[in-house]
Order: C-alpha cells, then sequence, then structure tokens
C-alpha cells in the first residue's frame, strides 16, 4: 500500500498491490460505502487479535483459528515481545482490502491484519493492531508499534530508516468512470486530473508524469490529492476527477464496488510489499521472516489471500530486507 510523505526528508510511502477478485462478507459492504462518499478518521483505535477478523471472511477467521503456535519460531522472538506475549502492529486503516475500517466503525480488518494475526499465533503471541496516520508509522516502531504491516512497498530509501521483511508483491493501476467519456489513453494523462491518495507512490508518479507533459510543451496533470483513498475513489467515480491512481488490489477492489469504474490500461511497477521493523529489532525481523515462509510453504498464505481476494500477490520466498 499504498504513502508517501515519511519523516527525515524519507521518499513516498510507495503502496502498489496486484489485481484482486473482490473479498466477501461485510468487507464488501464498507467498499461500497467508501465509493459512495464515507471516509473514515485516522484516529487511533487498537483492536485486539480476537475481535479485528469481525469484518473479515470467514473463512479466513477459521484459516487464522486453526494455526498453532510453533516453539521454533516462538523460541526466536526477541526476549521483551516474547515476555509480554503481544505483538504490536501500527497501520493506516484506510487502504481496503489491505487495511481498512469494519463496518462498526473502529475495528481494523483486512489481509495485511489477518497476515499478522498469522505469524502472531506461530510465534505464541496476542497480536493488537492500531489505526494511525500513516507519516507517524515509521517513527513509532521500536517504541509504540514492535512492527508495521501497512502496504509498505521495500525501497532503498525505506530500508534507510526501517527493516523490511518481504510478504506480498502488486502493482499500479488506473481506473476511469465507466465507458471512459473523455477517452483517456493510460499512456498520456496529460491536462486530465488524477486523483490520488496523498503520500502514495501514485502521487509521486502522477508528479513525475506531470513533469515529463510540461516538458513535451503539453499541459499537466491536474494532481487532485485526496488524504483517504475513499475520496480519491468517490471523485472519481463521480465524475470530479478524471482517473483514479493507486495500487491493483486497491483499483480492482473500487471497480468491483460500483458500477461507475472501469479498468485503464494494464498493471505496472509490481514489486514487493514489506513488513517494517526497527533498524535493530533484537531478531524479530528474522522470527517473521521465518513465520512467513512457514505460512507460504504449508499453503496458509495462500489460503489467507484467497480468502480476500488478493492471491495474486502471493510470493514464494520472504526475505530480509530483499533487493528492491
Amino acid at each position: 500500500m499504498y504513502h508517501v510523505v515519511l519523516t527525515d526528508n524519507a521518499p513516498a510511502k510507495e503502496r502498489h498491490m496486484k489485481s484482486l477478485r473482490h473479498a466477501a462478507g461485510a468487507s464488501l459492504a464498507v467498499v461500497a460505502v467508501a465509493v459512495s462518499g464515507c471516509t473514515y478518521a485516522s484516529e487511533e483505535s487498537a483492536a485486539p487479535e480476537g475481535n479485528s477478523s469481525n469484518g473479515g471472511p470467514s473463512s479466513s477467521t477459521e484459516i487464522i483459528g486453526s494455526i498453532k503456535k510453533d516453539p521454533t519460531l516462538a523460541a526466536m522472538v526477541p526476549d521483551d515481545i516474547r515476555e509480554s506475549g503481544t505483538l504490536r502492529n501500527g497501520t493506516a486503516a484506510n487502504y481496503a482490502p489491505a487495511e481498512f475500517i469494519d463496518t462498526d466503525g473502529s475495528t481494523v480488518v483486512g489481509f495485511d491484519v489477518d497476515y499478522v494475526k498469522a505469524i502472531g499465533k506461530l510465534m505464541g503471541l496476542q497480536v493488537t493492531t492500531t489505526n494511525s496516520a500513516f507519516p507517524s508509522l515509521i517513527p513509532a516502531i521500536g517504541s509504540k508499534y514492535d512492527l508495521s504491516a501497512s502496504s509498505f512497498t521495500i525501497t532503498p530509501e525505506r530500508q534507510n530508516q526501517v527493516t523490511l521483511t518481504s510478504y506480498f508483491k502488486a502493482g499500479y493501476s488506473m481506473a476511469v468512470p465507466k465507458g471512459n467519456p473523455k477517452r483517456i489513453s493510460p499512456d498520456d494523462l496529460c491536462g486530465h486530473s488524477v486523483a490520488v491518495q496523498t503520500g502514495t507512490a501514485q502521487q509521486t508518479a502522477a508528479q513525475q508524469k506531470s513533469k515529463k507533459c510540461t516538458e513535451a510543451g503539453k499541459k499537466p496533470i491536474d494532481l487532485l490529492s485526496y488524504e483517504s483513498q475513499s475520496d480519491a475513489t468517490t471523485n472519481v467515480a463521480g465524475g470530479k476527477a478524471d482517473v483514479l491512481y493507486a495500487d491493483s488490489v486497491i483499483t480492482g477492489y473500487a471497480i468491483k464496488q460500483t458500477s461507475k469504474l472501469e479498468a485503464l490500461g494494464n498493471i505496472t511497477d509490481a514489486s514487493m510489499f514489506g513488513v517494517a521493523t526497527a533498524k535493530n529489532d533484537g531478531g524479530l525481523s528474522k522470527a517473521i521472516q521465518a513465520a512467513t515462509q512457514k505460512l507460504i510453504d504449508d499453503g496458509t498464505m495462500k489460503k489467507l489471500l484467497t480468502s480476500w481476494g488478493t492471491e495474486d500477490g502471493l510470493i514464494e520466498t520472504s526475505q530480509v530486507n530483499p533487493e528492491s
């Protein structure tokens, strides 16, 4: 997922994901509400492990419930976390279906949330997921949060700030109002209004595209940046913006939840997502990598992603700080 604004002059948050078949159950209602114009505040609200799957597909709840503690993985967890019995996850819960607020208005759900609960089960830990504004996540890792699973694209710049352990892959995609009334080409956005979520990689990419427009003597892109992804989606679906530019899983999810949007062009710029931990995390990233690999190898990861319709993002090998 998925945001640009980091501290210490770090680059944009680059959230992008692979194609999606829509999630089932209550999560469908959440996106339908988002597309119709409702947005969620970024006020923090902790969601205990036992409650944060209420909005997810019932199959994901069953999958997580079947996971047993792995003593070898539990022994890899840093002493302070193991003694606390809790794994603290921070996320920006405005990016369905990766992380978003359930219909109860407070519970954080999504496939990233379920993934963290799964590795927590293997480690023998309870998981709490706290919703917070994206720019506050990385500065709080290692103090307020043990980790952050919030659709972070793995980049060298981000690896200078935190440790990133790969667990998913995704790309960029665009959508336009149904029928593409302005006959927009995905290769030429010059002069068109493009809606993005503030701080995303797509915002940076659109800025770069706009620069090329002006260099070619064309009109720049009218870049419309919104704090909430749902606002960006709503304004394109409502005709107030010409193009939606987001992670492909987000775009696909929005298209499937409204009859007002259609895809524009193909998925591009596929890359890895990583779980963020502190630079000096006491071995937590190694435990996360081993737990993630176990979920991949035994088929649990594929089952979890399939329950959310995001199985195209499955990777074969998890790595700590892979080359981006």
